[in-house]
């Protein structure tokens, strides 16, 4: 008796540590995925954002917003996991010298435990700035 106590125990253990691993998976690899995916496609539409017309005839780097946000916008929607919604929103965009501040928002899975039902919010904002050496 004594010991089918404690596989009873174990067995009550593994399945609430089982709970808590589900509930925090979908938001660390959310996290981390949407960071790097958001840090790299930053870097990409920025370099092809550049306005190398301007650059040729003044010496300093420009980028064109439209050209950014049209090519970050492409570039995102092709790489992006289709089962979740995300909330693209761009701050701080200038031109000369090249600075955008982009922030994308991600909710996680709805989960219930014991009639509660909860998602978090994920948001990662990068800032990014060109910079030359003269």
């Amino acid at each position: 008796m004594k010991e089918s106590l404690w596989g009873y125990w174990l067995i009550i253990l593994g399945l609430g540590v089982l709970v808590v691993m589900m509930l925090l998976q979908n938001y660390t690899t959310t996290n981390e995925q949407d960071y790097y995916l958001i840090k790299e496609v930053t870097e990409a539409a920025l370099t092809d954002a550049i306005d190398w017309a301007h650059y040729r005839k003044y010496g300093e780097l420009r980028i064109i917003k439209e050209k950014f946000v049209e090519d970050f916008a492409r570039r995102f929607s092709e790489t992006v996991n289709i089962n979740k919604t995300y909330n693209i929103k761009f701050y701080d965009i200038y031109e000369a010298p090249p600075k955008v501040s982009v922030k994308v928002t991600t909710k996680t899975d709805t989960y219930s435990v014991l009639g509660n039902s909860d998602n978090v919010d994920v948001v990662n904002k990068v800032d990014a700035i060109i910079e030359t050496v003269k």
